[in-house]
């Protein structure tokens, strides 16, 4: 196998977080730590397939989180970040002379574009290992970039390990590095073999000593300064998550507004880092995108609207609605206070009113759904109009079936229809009706008891009190 590959350091535990899952799973704006990082790597042009991520706690809930294409080694001891890539050799072997990328799995902001110009800057400089680097207001709790008298790369030196001149150094380690993926299997080696290199305060295999072993075989290490201070950013416990939830928000709102996007006020706004809106869109308080939702032009979501997997055309508003994966075209208005279930599509100038829920169904163009009605596993055609507190019945149970509404039907208020069912085009179903047989077309269906009057009940059963 040939080709630049990627290994991902993702086994540690984060006790800190205190959770069941593991570490890298923590979500960051409703993304998983280790995604941000595998779409940096992605963006960089590496195939999943050249992908490798160390795993350790939580294997099984890692593993069944990847992509399918994804390559995992386990690191069984947690004996430090050079340890971990150790237990990727046989992957590396597999990429012959390639370019091999080092990652941490919990650091989502070392973004595609600073990890591609790192990799310009590394083949073009000749060199068998290039450090990421960033300077950083407060570099606590970093590895320091050490440089000689001629401002060249030297050393890295641990946070435990550095003396007070050295914790003085602004310029820090992200933990991102390129290597010449053959120079990094012979520095393996030697950090495995040579007793020294686990003389350190924690007692473990430091990645950053391959620099060393490096430096002294003659070959070049180099530092690429990312001139940003997020990409060295990670989370240790929920409130650094909390912290970094905040960067990714301000961050996405603010790459959104200088693309077109209205925010007028971004309190409550949380938007997805894979989310896609168009120009001249408004989004208002209190919306929260999440996963792959795309929003068209000149749309208005929100307030208070949350949206999942969700399409949303030009044109549409979306007001204080709930929706996952479902599809809304053009011109169309949802809410307030309405549900859009998985499955559901609606069409053009359609109007979904106040508390409407919609799950599984197609509902047609110039369609009126406006208000106190449950449409679940229908097919509603074109220029339907249906009334308040209509509902299709569709479940036994034990099944599921399906209701169909012809075009130009008109459903009365309150009624029920009993699936499976269908409702001609241009039919009407009277108001209160439970409709249980098909409507022809052009019919009026009627499903209800006679009413009867009763005089002067209230007088005999009832007598009037004082």
């Amino acid at each position: 196998m040939t080709g630049n590959c990627a290994v991902i350091l993702a086994a540690g535990e984060g006790t800190r977080m205190k959770s069941k899952r593991p570490k890298v799973l923590a979500q960051v704006l409703f993304k998983p730590l280790i995604d941000w990082v595998i779409d940096s790597a992605k963006a960089c042009g590496l195939e999943e397939e050249n992908i490798c991520v160390v795993t350790g706690h939580g294997k099984e809930q890692l593993c069944a989180h990847l992509p399918q294409g994804v390559q995992t080694v386990e690191q069984t001891e947690r004996l430090g970040t050079g340890h971990a890539v150790m237990q990727a050799r046989e992957f590396l072997r597999r990429h012959g002379n390639a370019n091999v990328l080092i990652l941490g799995g919990d650091a989502p902001f070392m973004d595609g574009e600073t990890v591609s110009y790192a990799l310009e800057y590394h083949t073009r400089s000749g060199s068998a290992a290039t450090v990421i680097s960033a300077d950083v207001a407060d570099p606590t709790g970093y590895g320091r970039i050490v440089r000689d008298e001629n401002g060249d790369f030297s050393a890295i030196v641990e946070e435990k390990d550095a003396t007070d001149a050295q914790k003085q150094i602004r310029e820090v380690n992200s933990g991102a590095y390129w290597f010449s993926a053959q120079a990094l299997l012979i520095t393996l080696d030697q950090l495995e073999q040579n007793a020294k290199y686990r003389l350190n305060a924690a007692k473990e295999y430091y990645l950053t000593d391959a620099m060393e072993i490096l430096r002294s075989m003659g070959q070049r290490v180099s530092t690429f300064n990312s001139k940003s201070e997020t990409v060295v950013l990670g989370a240790n416990d929920r409130d650094q998550l909390a912290s970094l939830n905040e960067i990714a928000r301000l961050q996405v709102i603010r790459r959104h507004r200088l693309a077109g996007v209205s925010i007028p006020f971004d309190s409550g706004v949380v938007i997805a880092p894979d989310v896609r809106i168009g120009r001249d869109t408004e989004i208002l308080q209190g919306t929260v995108l999440k996963g792959d939702t795309v929003i068209g032009e000149d749309a208005v979501i929100g307030p208070n609207t949350v949206l999942e997997n969700c399409v949303v055309e030009d044109g549409a508003s979306v007001v204080q609605t709930f929706g996952t994966d479902a599809h809304v075209c053009r011109n169309t208005q949802i809410g307030p206070f309405a549900r859009l279930r998985p499955g559901t599509r609606i069409g053009e100038n359609v109007r979904v009113g106040n508390f409407v829920e919609i799950k599984n169904s197609t509902v047609g163009n110039e369609t009126k759904i406006s208000h106190l009605s449950y449409i679940g596993d229908t097919d509603v055609g074109e220029n339907v109009n249906v009334g308040s507190g209509c509902a299709t019945v569709n479940f036994t149970g034990k099944e599921k079936f399906r209701t169909v509404i012809g075009d130009h039907a008109f459903i009365g208020c309150d009624t029920s229809l009993v699936a499976p069912v269908r409702v001609g085009a241009r039919a009407y179903t009277g108001a209160g009706s439970t409709i249980t047989e098909d409507v022809p077309d052009d019919a009026l269906a009627l499903g209800r008891a006679r009413q009867v009057v009763k005089k002067d009940w209230v007088k005999v059963k009832k007598p009037y009190r004082k």
